[in-house]
């Protein structure tokens, strides 16, 4: 019992020194996000309900890596880099999921371009990785085909 208490406290703890040295926002730190972005069915009205915005240009300044075939839809690890010094946030995007928004990251000032996670893919569908920096929002996109589904599938 006192295990758990331990872990909640350092859990709560390691939150709150990351929003107060800016690394996490408020908003991150309770995963709060536009109810308009995250039911949007397409990443368009995702990306308008997040970031304001549909409008996002190809950029070889992202690099999105994730697997051309997974075997299990339902953890398929996707990896976004930047070197780019004025990325404010990271977002991956799966339009043939459900809700096109899967993950959403804020970045705080001198933070690495860089996030790493696992994501659900019902079906073979494109990952759209997007960055937004101070004056635009690139993206780099590439096909995974799914050989198990991973939402229900």
């Amino acid at each position: 019992m006192t295990d758990v208490k331990r872990r909640s406290l350092l859990r709560g703890l390691l939150a709150t020194v990351a929003a107060g040295a800016g690394l996490l926002t408020s908003h991150a730190v309770l995963a709060a996000r536009p109810k308009e972005a995250v039911a949007a069915e397409n990443p368009d009205d995702a990306l308008n309900g997040l970031l304001g915005t549909k409008t996002r240009e190809a950029d070889a300044g992202i690099k999105l890596k994730v697997p051309e075939i997974a075997e299990n839809g339902a953890v398929v690890p996707v990896t976004v880099e930047s070197d780019r010094e004025d990325i404010e946030s990271i977002s991956i995007l799966v339009p043939g999921n459900p809700n096109s928004l899967t993950a959403s990251f804020d970045l705080g000032p001198g933070t690495l371009g860089l996030v790493s996670t696992r994501i659900k893919m019902g079906k073979t569908s494109k990952v759209i990785a997007v960055a937004e920096t101070k004056d635009k929002v690139i993206c780099a996109t590439k096909e995974v085909k799914v050989t198990i589904g991973g939402c229900g599938g």
